[in-house]
């Protein structure tokens, strides 16, 4: 069992699938992305006491791949705002999210921007609303991308981690793909906690 889920891990269609779900789910946030990358790090976790294997490698790509593919969506959608069409910027307008989220921006270099964009990358459409106000706010491609890139790496980072440590701890799989599920759920939790409240302390 454990020597077929290694085999499906090392397979390069589970990369380009790990992609493909972290860079859509800025469009479509109900992807289970983070699931998915916690589950192929569960079964590198699995693999790890296999002298067959080598995990390591394998998590390392894991990671290069789910942050690259995060910060690829994220400056997708940002494009999308700041160059898009007439009707992209009405609909952010009608959004209060995304308009709590554009006047928040508008204070970048005196507020900073980096700390809630992190944050807003493990809350639930964290991503999909920074990416569009900062677009929408015109905000400069040189003061979103580092923080973007920082965002999605530590994400991966994450991930990863708590998937490839429940892998390794339980032995199975699935087990671990299943615990890591509430560590996602937990940190998307105090994510959105900690971004509203940084909008709360910067409207008072």
């Amino acid at each position: 069992m454990q020597e077929a889920l290694g085999d499906l891990l090392y397979a390069p269609w589970i990369y380009v699938l790990i992609a493909l779900s972290v860079l859509l789910d800025v469009f479509l946030p109900l992807l289970p992305s983070g699931v998915l990358v916690a589950a192929a790090a569960a079964a590198a976790g699995t693999a790890a006491g296999l002298p067959s294997e080598a995990p390591l490698p394998t998590t390392c790509a894991l990671v290069v791949c789910a942050a690259s593919a995060s910060l690829l969506g994220d400056l997708l959608v940002y494009a999308l705002a700041r160059h898009g069409s007439v009707r992209l910027g009405r609909a952010v307008a009608r959004s209060r999210r995304l308009s709590s989220a554009q006047e928040r921006l508008g204070h970048v270099p005196a507020r900073g921007i980096g700390p809630l964009v992190v944050l807003a990358r493990f809350a639930p459409a964290g991503r999909s609303v920074m990416g569009l106000a900062a677009g929408a706010a015109r905000l400069r491609t040189r003061e979103f991308l580092p923080w973007s890139a920082l965002a999605g790496l530590v994400w991966a980072v994450y991930g990863v981690g708590v998937g490839y440590l429940g892998g390794q701890w339980t032995g199975a799989a699935w087990l671990g793909t299943a615990l890591s599920v509430p560590a996602l759920l937990g940190a998307g939790f105090l994510a959105a906690r900690l971004v509203r409240r940084g909008r709360t302390r910067g409207a008072s």
